[in-house]
């Protein structure tokens, strides 16, 4: 799964997002409508979203952005997001 979602130390599961679309943009929207309809119920913690994503070829700049509103719940639950880049996951 590209979006992996779990918990830091115990790396217990809490999320598979994404299932199998590679792309940087459509995995932060993909986070963000997770974050703000499931996630915002965590309990303080600490968690990790590792997000695998693949370099697009037609790519020409602009792209994924985490905007501030995300940034505030990330912290708010204790969530790092951890970008893992995996050449041709095609």
């Amino acid at each position: 799964m590209p979006i992996n979602i779990y918990e830091d130390k115990t790396f217990k599961s809490i999320a598979k997002l994404s299932d199998d679309n590679w792309e940087l943009p459509d995995q932060i929207d993909a986070l963000e409508k997770w974050l703000f309809s499931i996630g915002k119920n965590l309990p303080k913690g600490k968690y990790v979203a590792d997000v695998g994503f693949d370099i697009r070829k037609d790519a020409s700049g602009g792209g994924a952005v985490i905007n501030s509103k995300m940034i505030k719940m990330l912290a708010e639950i204790g969530m790092e997001i951890y970008l893992s880049e995996y050449p041709e996951a095609d």
